[in-house]
């Protein structure tokens, strides 16, 4: 079988740029907050979503008797940008999402996934088309499809960070956003050409202007975390404990909790304070340029602490909150210690 030429140019232009945009945006992260491994899986998560995306297309456009045409204008954007998004909200939900830039990093990995399969499936299906087809959609449509999905996990990540869940109200408008962008480039009001040319304008700036945002905010957000936690910690190995405001606040739980209960949740407040400060260590020693492993020390400190959740229950966990403004990013740090 011999490959022509042209054949190798139409794929290039199709498939390259939204994998050289994403190593980019890998390169740009001084913290190394994602691993190419996992990067990987969210490609491939991508283009599962593709797959699902094209079954769901077409029995949508056979169940509402629609036009193609019309469809892909108006239905297609929110089924794909819905389905892509499905994989982003996991990511948050189970903690493999901490900060803006790798909410980003993720967001634009899923887009490529979905990106690879669709352009794949045109290069099939249109093999002898112009290559000015091509640039449309590897400059235009591929980079779309990253680009709206990294906007959407960066606006999520910011809603659930300040509502401090993710429900419909953090959710629902930054889908709607991705949803309406999409639809517009697919209405093709402009030149393909000239909307091609839009989006490499508008996306990719504001991803770079996240990503120096995000970086701002978590050298600071480091700083300020590490003083708290080693506060805590100190407080905690001092023999005065019982006399501060922590310590009256234990010894309140327990007309709800055993001894035992209140024994446990003390270690898992050192636990939890070491290994945050760990976290932060690593990151610290990433941005030097360090890939610092996790020994097995730090790896039974992991295990002590998941076995403490377990033991103590969700209910005796809540009520120690307070006392170390448990957040999402605080369960990120503890995932990123056990990857």
């Amino acid at each position: 079988m011999v490959i022509e030429p042209a054949s190798v140019v139409r794929a290039a232009i199709s498939l390259l740029p939204v994998l050289c945009f994403l190593l980019a945006l890998l390169a740009l992260d001084s913290y190394k907050l994602v691993r190419l491994r996992m990067v990987a899986a969210v490609i491939a998560l991508g283009c599962l979503a593709a797959g699902l995306s094209y079954v769901v297309n077409l029995a949508a456009i056979r169940v509402l008797g629609v036009d193609f045409s019309a469809y892909s204008r108006f239905g297609a954007p929110l089924v794909e940008e819905a389905i892509k998004s499905s994989i982003v909200l996991l990511l948050i939900r189970t903690n493999r999402i901490g900060f803006l830039v790798d909410a980003s990093v993720f967001g634009f990995a899923v887009g490529t996934g979905f990106a690879l399969i669709e352009n794949l499936y045109y290069l099939n299906e249109l093999a002898d088309t112009h290559v000015a087809v091509w640039i449309v959609r590897g400059f235009g449509t591929a980079i779309l499809h990253g680009g709206v999905q990294s906007i959407f996990a960066a606006l999520v990540l910011t809603n659930v960070d300040q509502r401090g869940a993710m429900n419909l109200r953090a959710v629902g408008l930054p889908l709607i956003f991705a949803a309406l962008v999409h639809a517009a480039f697919n209405q093709f009001a402009l030149p393909p050409i000239y909307e091609t040319l839009a989006v490499l304008l508008s996306l990719p700036p504001l991803m770079l202007w996240v990503f120096a945002r995000s970086e701002r905010a978590l050298q600071g957000w480091i700083g300020a975390d590490f003083d708290s936690d080693q506060e805590m910690l100190q407080l905690l190995a001092s023999g005065t404990l019982s006399e501060s405001p922590v310590g009256h606040y234990l010894h309140d739980l327990r007309a709800r909790f055993s001894g035992e209960v209140i024994a446990d949740l003390l270690c898992y407040l050192r636990l939890h304070c070491e290994l945050a400060l760990r976290a932060k260590g690593v990151l610290l020693m990433r941005e030097n340029g360090l890939d610092v492993p996790i020994d097995e020390h730090t790896r039974e400190k992991l295990e002590e602490m998941h076995y403490l959740e377990r033991s103590v229950g969700p209910s005796a966990l809540r009520t120690v909150q307070p006392l170390l403004s448990i957040s999402r990013r605080d369960l990120w740090q503890i995932y990123m210690l056990g990857k």
